[in-house]
Formats: C-alpha cells, structure tokens, sequence
C-alpha cells in the first residue's frame, strides 16, 4: 500500500508540473465559467439559474479532460520512454497501475471541480448541492466510467502525442454534445439525442440532477458502471508494457 500510495504522489507532481495540464483542468474551466456569466445569471428555459447548470457541466468538463487527454497520454508518454517495459520487472501489476494513474490524475479533477465549486459560491451566487451525497456518486461513477475509456486508450497507443491527438478527439465532441459545455436546455432534439449517446452524457445529467435534488436516475448510474466495467476490462486485457 505504502508503494502504491508513493506512486499517486510522484505522479500528482509530474501532472502539476505540466503548465498545460494545470491550465486546462484548472484555469481553463474557470475562464469558461466567467465567459458564460458575463451576460448575468440569467435563467434558463425551464428556471435553472446559468450558474447553477454552469459549474456542475463544467465540473465533468474537467473530469472528462484528466480522464480522456491527460490520462493517456502519460500511459502512452511512459511507454514511448520505455518506462513501462522497466515497471514490467518489478511486482506493479497493469491494475495497480491503472489504480495509481486512475487516483493521481482524479485528484486533478478533484482540484478543478473545488477551484469551480468554490468561484461559483463565493463570486456568482452559486446555490450549493441540494444532495451532496447523490453528487458525490455521480462525480466518482463518471470518473471511473471515462477513466476506463482513457486507460484503454493509453494501453494501446505508441506515443503521447498519439495519446493527445486520439483523446481530443474523442473529448472535444463528447463536451460539446452531452451538455457539458453547451446546456442541455438550450439544444435542439437532435443534438440532445445524440448527445444522450455518449459515456459523458450520464454523468452531466446525474451531477445536474443531484445539484438540483431532482431523484438521480438509477439507470443513468448503471450506465455509467457498465462503461467502466467494458472499457476498463478491455483495457486490462488489451494492456502493453
């Protein structure tokens, strides 16, 4: 354990002294939140004040980008320099592995979604979790449902900048449709319907229920552990040092 522990902590300072990484998952959400209430905090349809929809759809902008970008490409960074083939030798196994990489890069995320929780609170009058209980599940169900489709995608890939490429590619439609940057109120039916679609989707509409203390669907909650439990199997047995 205490190896295990050791690990998390050497790669939360890696992540932290990467400026990119520390700007997109941290700052980055927080300009995103000041650009979409320079108009005011102005409802929309249906009531729900901007803020309160803002900082929970952002907060799974920011697990998404941990999971799906900065995630992979360390996996696939660590393979390119051969760091793998030397962790091979020793008793890390692919699970602790994914357990370490999974942790350091959600405590990340966890800095991200308190940086925004706490701007919301204090500067625009954020209203706090109606059911904290039913955010805090949704929060960790979305984190391992797109870890797992992050830690497959650096199980396979050659390089970090491979990593990089395939993760914005795969996270940049996923924000843009589930609702995590645009409100699900504001799309057309099609959009939405394509957007339900996606493995982020569950996770912005749970985080937002459990904001609003509207009852979180147990389907949706189920579909986010059936995520993680296809992605992150294959990705255990589809691993490469």
């Amino acid at each position: 354990m205490r190896g295990f522990t050791h690990v998390i902590a050497v790669e939360l300072k890696l992540i932290m002294r990467d400026p990119m990484s520390g700007f997109f998952a941290l700052a980055f959400p927080v300009i995103m939140l000041w650009v979409k209430l320079r108009g005011g905090n102005k409802p929309l349809p249906g009531g729900v004040p901007v803020v309160d929809a803002t900082v929970p759809m952002l907060i799974v902008f920011v697990i998404g980008l941990a999971a799906l970008v900065v995630l992979p490409a360390t996996l696939a960074q660590y393979r390119e320099r051969r760091v793998l083939k030397r962790l091979r030798v020793t008793p890390a196994s692919p699970a602790m592995l994914f357990g370490a990489q999974w942790v350091a890069h959600m405590l990340l995320a966890v800095l991200g979604t308190a940086l925004l929780t706490l701007i919301g609170l204090t500067a625009y009058g954020l209203t706090a979790p109606a059911d904290p209980g039913s955010v805090l599940l949704a929060w960790l169900l979305g984190a391992l449902s797109l870890g797992a489709i992050g830690l497959l995608v650096g199980s396979l890939v050659p390089s970090g900048r491979t990593a990089t490429v395939i993760g914005l590619s795969v996270f940049f439609p996923m924000v843009f449709l589930s609702g995590a940057v645009i409100p699900r109120e504001t799309m057309s039916g099609p959009m939405r319907a394509i957007g339900d679609l996606t493995p982020m989707a569950p996770a912005v509409q749970a985080i937002r229920d459990g904001w609003a203390g509207a009852p979180v669907s147990p389907a949706t909650l189920g579909v986010m552990v059936a995520v993680f439990a296809v992605f992150g199997g294959v990705a255990l047995r589809t691993f490469r040092w």
